[in-house]
């Protein structure tokens, strides 16, 4: 045996995350080379393994610029070194893809276009040029086209596209960006672009591009096919054009999404901080909320009643051709979900042709199946990163890892905003925004989501999760699934499951309590009434309420969420105050109608009980006549917060009795300030600064009678930015170690999460 050959060593690899479609192949083919070491590099179905050959120190350093210069959209969770024998490689290969029953890993979700993809798509020399569907490893279409594991083409929408020889070559090529990346075409062996009108085919790649355009110059709608689904796009700066979609789509005055031409046409729209420029460019491409800048051209009918924008860059090569820049016209396309108001997102074409036909003027499509639907993600700018508000397109299904390994659970989260979990070992897997759950079509593509997601991660249920609500169509799906198929079904509190879902995504072991501040609309209670304004003392295995909003009789019911006003009254009259014409909620109703109002009221025992936080800003909004009646979810709150005055300092303070927190010396104070004059922008900012004075000041009181040092923040009502940058600045003030949601939403679109782990300690304490 030669010294060469005893210096030799061999080393075996196995790499698991986010590690296949990325280009993560050819950079371990371009790594070995580099260092000179011989052997092979492989997909399967739980991520990569790499054998090689070589002296040690050649083998150390390869093991080190492993992770250090992985590829961008690469993210390596684990990587085990195994030691072994040397085999005698004498090149290094990329062998075909090995699958391995049972076994799984994590899917990369949709990404922008690469800026190299972007230049070869405006180069007049580059064979794609203005191709609409140009990609390479670095972006393009992942989840939405894949339909089963290893990540191949056979596995994905494209497997009905052959491949030219020039792509064949590149697709084979591990030097070549486009190596393996599973959508390769162009325009010889790719997808297709046309345009219809009224059923007929009016023009095909460029001239559909054209016809296109020409009917949003004009002031119509079309219906354009990308990543997930349909959106339905208009000129944002023609207020007929953004009316009659609000029209067709039966959207009153829900905000919509607009999409600007470049980070220029962005900026001409909102004043964008730092941050915010920054998550607009990411690889995921959300909508961003952001500050409308004054002078911008976008009608104030995108978004009635706010001061904010929600805006995103184009994402596709489609998207930036559509956009692109000419004289005349608009920088700025409305691009909200193509459906009508609360359905799915239609994907699939024929299906666009028969639920759209009323809604578009024009569908500009293409042959590329979309095999899952999914929206646009929405975020927000906060504390210097991205704070989700709905989490889609370019975040799932990126997994939540989980403090520690568990069952596999199905956790089916709530009506509203829904978005389902599955687990496995320490991965929590949340879906996209599937939406409320408010119709059989919605229904179905919950379904349908829950199933893809079982095949595609080779699930088997352990157990189910769910809310305690028993009408959630969600909770009715699993209990039922649960009886058929012999599986426990865990119901999970839903502010529980809030705090848990927070706890969870910043990795807390839960072997001490938070002290879990939980605001949102609506949750069913332990005690049968609907909660909102809650204080918990939670770990995953349970929870004490520690604190709440006093509850107040709800007059009609549900109802009072669709008529605030009836809310104002409800506070009114818990303050011992008279319904005088003078206030707003009492001079926009009926006599009749607060008569029947002022008879329920007198049996207040008679009537539905809530303390919720949300019902709160909803009455605060009505009382000061901001917003009588809504036709959102959350649009008093919003149009609340969109008044709030940043230079007032003052502050509403609530009354405490024990656990319960009593607004009533609030609503008193906001009616003294009215009847002064006090203008509407320093009474919302007076009552936001106070629920965050009072979320410190209880706080506060807890860790000296608890010792808890650590608080979560959870529940819908946190989207609003305005209080939680007060609470979160009070809190850290007062010392606290204050957590945020960063992965998914405060709102129900991030409670899958909370009742996944809920579940799994609920499992463990029963020694399952």
């Amino acid at each position: 045996m030669t010294v060469e050959t005893q210096a030799l060593q061999g080393l075996r690899l196995r790499v698991t995350g986010i590690v296949q479609g990325v280009g993560f192949r050819p950079f371990v083919f371009g790594l070995a080379a580099r260092l000179g070491l011989p052997g092979w590099v492989r997909n399967t179905a739980a991520g990569v393994e790499i054998e090689l050959d070589g002296p040690a120190p050649a083998l150390e350093a390869f093991a080190a610029a492993l992770r250090r210069e992985a590829p961008p959209l690469a993210r390596i969770d684990r990587i085990e070194s195994l030691p072994q024998a040397p085999s005698g490689f004498t090149a290094f290969t990329i062998l075909d893809s090995h699958d391995q029953p049972g076994a799984f890993l994590p899917i990369s979700p949709d990404v922008g276009l690469c800026d190299d993809c972007r230049r070869e798509l405006f180069d007049p020399k580059d064979r794609r040029y203005r191709y609409p569907f140009i990609n390479c490893t670095n972006c393009g279409p992942r989840f939405t086209i894949i339909t089963a594991i290893p990540y191949d083409r056979p596995n994905t929408t494209m497997a009905g596209f052959p491949m030219c020889p020039a792509c064949a070559a590149e697709y084979g090529d591990p030097r070549d960006r486009r190596f393996h990346a599973q959508p390769v075409a162009c325009p010889d062996c790719g997808p297709r672009l046309w345009l219809e009108r009224g059923g007929v085919t009016r023009g095909q790649g460029e001239s559909a591009l054209a016809e296109a355009r020409g009917v949003l110059q004009a002031g119509g709608i079309v219906a354009v096919k990308g990543l997930g689904g349909f959106h339905l796009a208009c000129d944002a700066a023609n207020g007929q054009a953004v009316a009659e979609l609000r029209r067709r789509k039966l959207r009153v005055d829900k905000a919509f999404a607009v999409m600007a031409a470049d980070l220029q046409a962005a900026e001409s729209h909102a004043a964008l901080d730092e941050m915010e420029r920054a998550l607009l460019q990411s690889i995921a491409r959300p909508v961003v909320i952001a500050p409308r800048r004054v002078g911008s051209d976008i009608v104030a009918e995108v978004a009635p009643g706010q001061n904010t924008l929600g805006i995103m860059l184009p994402y596709t090569p489609l998207h930036h051709l559509l956009l692109e820049r000419a004289e005349g016209f608009p920088t700025a396309l409305v691009m909200t979900s193509g459906n009508l108001s609360e359905e799915p997102i239609a994907t699939d074409n024929d299906e666009a042709r028969r639920r759209l036909a009323g809604l578009a003027d024009a569908f500009l499509m293409h042959d590329r199946p979309i095999h899952i639907r999914c929206d646009d993600s929405v975020v927000r700018s906060f504390a210097g990163g991205a704070y989700p508000l709905r989490r889609a397109r370019g975040y799932a299904p990126y997994p939540v890892r989980l403090p520690r390994p568990g069952p596999s659970i199905l956790a089916g989260g709530a009506e509203l905003k829904n978005a389902f979990c599955v687990t496995r070992n320490d991965y929590a897997f949340v879906s996209h925004h599937i939406g409320d759950l408010e119709n059989y079509e919605t229904l179905r593509s919950f379904e349908s989501g829950v199933e893809h997601f079982e095949r595609l991660f080779r699930l088997q249920v352990e157990a189910l999760a769910c809310d305690l609500h028993p009408d959630y169509l969600a909770t009715r799906y699993l209990r039922q699934r649960g009886d058929r198929q012999g599986l426990p079904c865990i119901g999970v509190q839903h502010h529980h499951a809030h705090i848990a879902a927070c706890m969870a995504e910043h990795g807390l072991s839960g072997d001490r309590p938070v002290i879990g501040v939980a605001f949102d609309g609506s949750g069913y209670g332990d005690d049968g009434t609907v909660w909102g304004g809650e204080f918990l003392l939670a770990d995953y295995a349970g929870y004490q309420r520690v604190g709440y909003l006093q509850p107040i009789p709800m007059p009609g019911g549900d109802a009072c969420v669709r008529q605030p006003w009836r809310l104002a009254l409800a506070w009114l009259r818990a303050a011992g105050l008279a319904w005088d014409d003078d206030l707003p909620p009492v001079r926009g109703t009926d006599p009749a109608i607060r008569r029947v109002l002022a008879n329920l009221l007198a049996e207040p025992a008679r009537l539905p009980q809530t303390s919720s936080m949300g019902r709160l800003f909803d009455a605060a909004a009505a009382l000061i006549g901001v917003r009588s009646s809504v036709n959102y979810e959350a649009q008093a709150a919003i149009e609340l917060e969109a008044q709030v005055d940043p230079h007032e300092a003052g502050a509403y303070a609530f009354a405490r009795q024990g656990a319960v927190l009593d607004p009533t010396p609030v609503i008193r104070s906001m009616v003294d300030d009215l009847r002064t004059g006090v203008a509407a922008g320093r009474i919302a900012a007076r009552f936001h600064r106070g629920v965050a004075w009072m979320v410190a000041g209880l706080c506060a009181d807890l860790r000296a009678e608890t010792g808890v040092t650590t608080v979560a923040l959870s529940g819908g009502v946190w989207q609003n930015r305005t209080l939680l940058e007060e609470s979160v600045r009070r809190l850290r003030g007062e010392g606290f170690v204050v957590h945020t949601h960063r992965q998914v939403p405060a709102n129900d679109g991030g409670l899958a999460l909370g009742q996944a782990v809920v579940a799994a300690a609920a499992l463990a304490g029963s020694g399952h």
